[in-house]
């Protein structure tokens, strides 16, 4: 083999005829594709029927005769995982859902981009059947499907029996060069080819077309060699109509998936040379038929000189002999059987995994996780320690780690500093030995693809993904935070460093706005723990949450540790609550994370003066916010004035209807974090002034 394999169709014996049964029906198999994209973008006036035209041969290529699933049942735990990556091209796989057997109608089709419709504008997961991880921002897709790669290695190597390799699924993807543009990438491709990921094969739509026109002005990156770079396999000009050579191209890559190429694995890429919109007589091949309706002139014409495309003359009008050429339900449920009986096998020579195996694929925590979370919390109330939260999080780890499996931490490259590793964790790493299966990943600097990769884990099924960096580098990770909340997918970010408790680091790495700015995401939870109480308790709920991801905020330095009653530790757990009270308390300070110490200590400087307040510890506003009214009143009673303190942005503890907060609406400083705390006002004397200050304001009754 050379480094550079090449596939054409008309240099193998073996390939049909033109003009034989086979290439006509796999001609209208890909007409099929292209007249139910661009009716379905004429009908909506909006959308991108370039990408599934020009990409149409290679569906037929991979659908038809590679693609392991079952239409009948498309969370079946074994199916081959294929992430559109490019997912501007939805009806492409909306086409090849409904054409392939899945419960998507030609009406569904019809309503593609309506409200409630089952084929929105980009792929959704949990919206559309079939379709395994949303994807719209370019790269995305890609990186989550290294996720899913890494999910499907591991549970294989931990799984998998001599002769009953229950899991064995290959992860195939659609990109375009808009996905190799964006800088994930390279940080999930890189992080892919050092991890070995043999069964991801990436399908390259090599069309040298993106909206401003052509990339050559602006990605002229010889793509072949930055993965062969990346220790990647690559087949190279692979032609993406012939579908004879996309088929030997996507042969080869599972060979190489299940036994090496020369004895190495890798992931592969195969470079499919396309013409965008191909079909379309006037605009194929342009700028223009990338993200606009053909129009129905052009239609028309289309239509006309599509030489397969008998029977498909007026819109939406598939005929029955392509219909059946599509169908996969029988292969797929035929896969299926088999799988079931070989699982049917290995339960009854493993029981005890095959157990194990399905609570996990299912999402569901193990049978004591109460009396688990129950331990972890009394050590660390007997322990009583004061330590950094980040420390305390670590410790959680120690209990929490050895007890569920299914947790896989890492760090992107501040593993000593973020303590994402937890007591016999190991570090997971690949070599020509093979693979050691440590549940913790060294990401390197890769925040945004660590995010996205931990997303991919997720979506897989099998494993609780965390993840860990500054908190101030969570605007690295930004879009893939959002498509973890988007999705509802439970992922665990672990922010430390949270304030400019920090220190000498400085304003770069000082976060100021960060915890605010995580709060607006909408279906993410956000918690800033006070002490190791909170922490561990935290860790409990990201676990414990199945509808949506999590960001853990823990300090670089030491917090006081705080008692509590049985009754206030149980209400962490409502995001917010009352700590410490006093009969004809005056007003009640709102504190997060390592403020409430200084809360704490603000409450005994008032108390001097003859001031009783109540102090509310928040280390969740995203949690509270979620309480009933009655709750949320009990905490802040009406009338009662109210005063916040965060080492952050103030703006958005005005909603609680504060009196006064004190925070930081600037950006930090290079120093100790004692003085900065001093410079930036952040004291218990600041903060009981301010108390007073507000109830000078008020008045007197």
């Amino acid at each position: 083999m050379t480094s550079n394999d090449r596939l054409t169709g008309t240099s193998e014996a073996n390939a049909p005829a033109p003009g034989s049964d086979r290439d006509l029906t796999t001609a209208r198999m890909a007409d099929a594709i292209r007249v139910l994209a661009m009716d379905a973008v004429q009908q909506a006036n909006s959308g991108h029927p370039g990408m599934p035209m020009g990409m149409a041969e290679i569906a037929v290529a991979l659908w038809s005769r590679h693609l392991k699933h079952d239409p009948a049942e498309p969370r079946w735990a074994d199916r081959d995982r294929f992430v559109l990556s490019n997912g501007h091209g939805s009806m492409l796989l909306y086409a090849l859902l409904h054409l392939t057997g899945y419960d998507l109608s030609l009406q569904d089709l019809k309503s593609f981009r309506q409200l409630h419709s089952k084929t929105p504008g980009h792929p959704e997961v949990d919206v559309t059947p079939g379709v395994e991880t949303t994807t719209g921002p370019l790269g995305q897709g890609l990186a989550n499907a290294v996720g899913m790669a890494l999910a499907e290695r591991l549970l294989a190597a931990e799984f998998n029996r001599e002769g009953l390799p229950i899991v064995d699924h290959r992860t195939w993807v659609f990109v375009g060069d808009g996905c190799l543009m964006e800088g994930i990438s390279h940080e999930a491709c890189s992080l892919a080819g050092t991890l070995r990921l043999s069964k991801l094969v990436v399908f390259y739509d090599d069309n040298g077309i993106s909206i401003d026109g052509e990339v050559r002005n602006w990605f002229a990156d010889d793509t072949v060699r930055r993965f062969q770079a990346y220790g990647w396999h690559v087949i190279a000009d692979v032609d993406g109509h012939d579908v004879e050579a996309l088929d030997r191209a996507a042969a080869m890559a599972a060979d190489w998936a299940a036994n090496g190429r020369d004895g190495r694995f890798a992931p592969t890429l195969i470079q499919c040379r396309t013409v965008i919109g191909k079909g379309s007589p006037n605009r194929a091949g342009t700028a223009k038929v990338h993200g606009e309706p053909l129009g129905a002139d052009e239609i028309r014409a289309t239509r006309e000189a599509m030489r397969a495309a008998d029977g498909m003359g007026e819109p939406w009008q598939i005929p029955d002999d392509v219909r059946q050429a599509w169908d996969a339900r029988a292969r797929g449920a035929s896969a299926r059987s088999a799988w079931n009986a070989m699982f049917d096998a290995y339960r009854a020579q493993h029981p005890g995994q095959a157990a194990e195996f399905e609570r996990r694929m299912r999402g569901e925590l193990p049978i004591d996780w109460d009396d688990i979370v129950d331990r972890m919390v009394d050590d660390v109330i007997a322990r009583g320690e004061t330590i950094a939260t980040r420390k305390a999080s670590q410790n959680a780890l120690n209990h929490l780690g050895p007890a569920l499996p299914e947790l896989l931490g890492g760090s992107a490259d501040l593993t000593g500093s973020n303590l994402t590793d937890f007591q016999g964790a190991g570090a997971l790493r690949v070599s020509d030995a093979g693979l050691v299966a440590g549940r913790h990943v060294n990401y390197g600097v890769r925040e945004f693809g660590m995010s996205a990769i931990m997303n991919g884990v997720a979506l897989h099924g099998g494993f609780i993904p965390y993840g860990g960096t500054f908190l101030t580098f969570s605007d690295y990770a930004r879009n893939a935070l959002r498509m973890a909340a988007l999705m509802k997918r439970r992922v665990v970010f672990v922010f430390t460093h949270d304030s400019i408790g920090l220190g000498e680091d400085g304003p770069t790495h000082q976060p100021v706005e960060h915890a605010a700015s995580l709060r607006l995401i909408p279906q993410m939870d956000v918690w800033r723990p006070a002490d190791p109480v909170e922490s561990a308790l935290a860790w409990a709920a990201a676990i414990e949450r199945d509808d949506g991801p999590s960001s853990l905020l823990f300090t670089r330095q030491a917090v006081p540790f705080v008692t509590r009653s049985e009754g206030q530790v149980a209400a962490i757990r409502h995001g917010g609550y009352v700590l410490r009270d006093a009969e004809g308390a005056q007003a009640a300070i709102i504190a997060t994370g390592s403020e409430l110490g200084l809360a704490l200590a603000a409450r005994e400087l008032l108390a001097q003066d003859g001031i009783e307040v109540r102090i509310v510890s928040m280390p969740s506003t995203t949690v509270f916010d979620r309480q009933d009214a009655a709750y949320k009143a009990r905490v802040l009673p009406e009338g009662m004035p109210r005063i916040a303190v965060e080492a952050g942005v103030t703006d958005g503890w005005w909603k609680y209807r504060c009196d006064a907060v004190v925070g930081i609406d600037r950006f930090g400083e290079s120093a100790p974090a004692a003085a900065l705390f001093e410079l930036f006002g952040l004291t218990p004397a600041r903060l009981a002034e301010t108390v007073r200050a507000v109830l000078e304001r008020r008045p007197k009754h």
